[in-house]
């Protein structure tokens, strides 16, 4: 099936989400993974984050942050802290679905939501938080030349752990967690032979 954000919003509909039941040993937070179409190619939105942020300075991460006590449910911190990083206007975004929790090492558990906006768009990044706004083709994150995959030991298991770079940026940690889980969502259901490389 050749990939589109609807189609994509339906397989994510019928997708069983894994939760982080323990809430208690972590801080909670929420992300918004963004995808359009850009110049014939469907990319990610992510940023790299500014050194005058409490954690994660100068990482790439996707918009998002800790929930706060007023946001109610989980999809409006993903939308607060969605509009306030990147100026995404809330009603501008289209919510296809949600991803698997994702533990940060910072003990953060952070509610993975999916969304879209129209192209082409005016972002108007936080000055404070974010240093730049960076917009990857999903196709480059999908090729292996661009995937660098480590194994690690944690002390009592090992396991392999992926980064992607992407010109002079690398994307790791949790955000290469999230975003390995979103392209095994696309790979596993969709085509993107049609798309400009």
């Amino acid at each position: 099936m050749e990939f589109s954000v609807g189609g994509l919003g339906k397989i994510l509909s019928q997708r069983p989400v894994v939760e982080e039941t323990d809430h208690g040993a972590f801080m909670p937070a929420a992300v918004m993974v963004l995808v359009y179409k850009k110049d014939n190619q469907y990319c990610v939105l992510l940023n790299k984050r500014s050194q005058l942020v409490e954690h994660h300075k100068g990482e790439m991460s996707f918009p998002g942050g800790a929930k706060d006590p007023g946001d109610g449910v989980f999809i409006n911190t993903a939308l607060r802290e969605t509009e306030e990083e990147m100026g995404i206007k809330t009603k501008d975004i289209t919510v296809l679905g949600q991803l698997d929790d994702t533990i940060t090492r910072s003990n953060f558990v952070v509610k993975v939501f999916v969304g879209t906006i129209d192209y082409p768009y005016h972002f108007d990044p936080s000055d404070i938080e974010i240093a730049e706004v960076v917009e990857i083709p999903i196709l480059d994150l999908m090729s292996e030349e661009n995937q660098y995959v480590e194994t690690r030991w944690d002390g009592v298991n090992s396991f392999d752990s992926v980064s992607y770079g992407y010109g002079d940026y690398l994307v790791y940690g949790a955000t290469a967690t999230i975003l390995s889980q979103f392209l095994d969502v696309v790979s596993d259901n969709f085509s993107l032979e049609g798309q400009v490389n």
